[in-house]
């Protein structure tokens, strides 16, 4: 019983959490907001994979979407950072015309347009091979 009542409590502060964000927040704020209303692994990995992305292009877009869904563009979208129980989805817009020497992607690889990383719990994902899918999609973007 005190575990349902602690999950519920969870989930209002960061519906609270997010939505105090959203009265007169960025995008980059909104995205600070539910790292922190995470709090836990997944937080960290989505925060660990924004700053990779903001390495790999310094000039990068950061967009709110799709009621909490921070999205990434440069000359057309790059990636969505979606966050579930039990991964974080980093989904390339047009990933299946990138390559992908190290085997990055993971999920959503039957797709005739997207492809996906699922980063699970414990996971480490390669920074250098990430920045260069980054900078991959940026430049198929220019193209």
């Amino acid at each position: 019983m005190k575990q349902a009542k602690k999950s519920a409590t969870a989930k209002t502060t960061v519906k609270t959490t997010v939505k105090t964000a959203a009265k007169d927040a960025s995008p980059s704020r909104l995205i600070d907001a539910r790292i922190k209303e995470l709090g836990d692994w997944r937080g960290k990995v989505l925060a660990h994979v924004r700053a990779l992305i903001k390495q790999a292009d310094p000039e990068v877009v950061e967009e709110w979407k799709w009621r909490g869904v921070p999205v990434w563009y440069h000359d057309g979208m790059i990636c969505t950072g979606e966050t579930y129980k039990g991964a974080v989805k980093l989904t390339f817009a047009k990933g299946a015309a990138l390559g992908d020497p190290k085997g990055l992607f993971n999920a959503s690889l039957e797709g005739n347009v997207r492809r996906a990383i699922d980063i699970h719990e414990g996971e480490e994902i390669d920074a250098d091979a990430f920045k260069a899918l980054i900078r991959a999609a940026i430049d198929h973007n220019r193209s």
